[in-house]
């Protein structure tokens, strides 16, 4: 047995999993800042308190690559525009929904280092072909579209038979967000100022 490969692959996973760990804290963080402000905002729950992301256990080859996460998203309402039930939130989509987005990549072609965007995303617009029509049942098709989504970085401007989506973002490296004033200066602040001044 090649040990050093073997020490290779235990330190890449291990590294990998305190990266994932690292940026739960971060998400946890920014979900702490922003319920305490005026808006009382609170994070998106599409099927439980987690992100969403693109997955696959597909053994074909263009599968694989999607055996672990490489990025994921998570959106942020003000309490008063969600219902939480059975652990899920539930926020209508309507002509003037806006939220807060956040994207955070750990590895992607377009981008030099890990990077977060964080922004937000407005005009929101669902082809009614479920009871439900809740924008919780889009972060799928977001995930999905990723690439198409956010073809221009930090305009957002997308349009397909069944989904529109408008938004501004904000990029940061991740590895930047050291401490709590980073996020607040570099994330937060900017953030809820984009959500503040943007009438849809």
């Amino acid at each position: 047995m090649n040990t050093d490969i073997a020490l290779q692959t235990k330190a890449a996973f291990d590294f990998i999993e305190k990266l994932y760990l690292e940026t739960s804290y971060l998400v946890k963080e920014i979900e702490g800042i922003l319920y305490e402000e005026e808006e009382r905002f609170v994070i998106g729950r599409p099927s439980g308190y987690h992100v969403s992301f693109r997955t696959s256990l597909g053994l074909e080859t263009n599968n694989v690559k999607f055996w672990f996460p490489k990025k994921f998203g998570v959106f942020f309402v003000p309490e008063e525009e969600t219902k939480l039930k059975g652990g899920q939130t539930f926020t209508p989509v309507r002509d003037d929904l806006k939220l807060i987005y956040l994207k955070v990549l750990f590895n992607d072609s377009k981008e030099r280092v890990p990077t977060i965007f964080s922004g937000v995303l407005y005009d929101i617009w669902k082809r009614q072909s479920d009871k439900t029509h809740k924008f919780e049942h889009l972060m799928g098709p977001i995930q999905y579209k990723d690439d198409r989504i956010f073809a221009n970085g930090e305009a957002v401007s997308y349009e397909d038979p069944t989904l529109r989506l408008k938004g501004k973002f904000l990029k940061n490296h991740l590895f930047e967000m050291t401490n709590s004033q980073a996020l607040v200066e570099k994330i937060v602040n900017p953030t809820l100022d984009l959500y503040r001044n943007l009438n849809p």
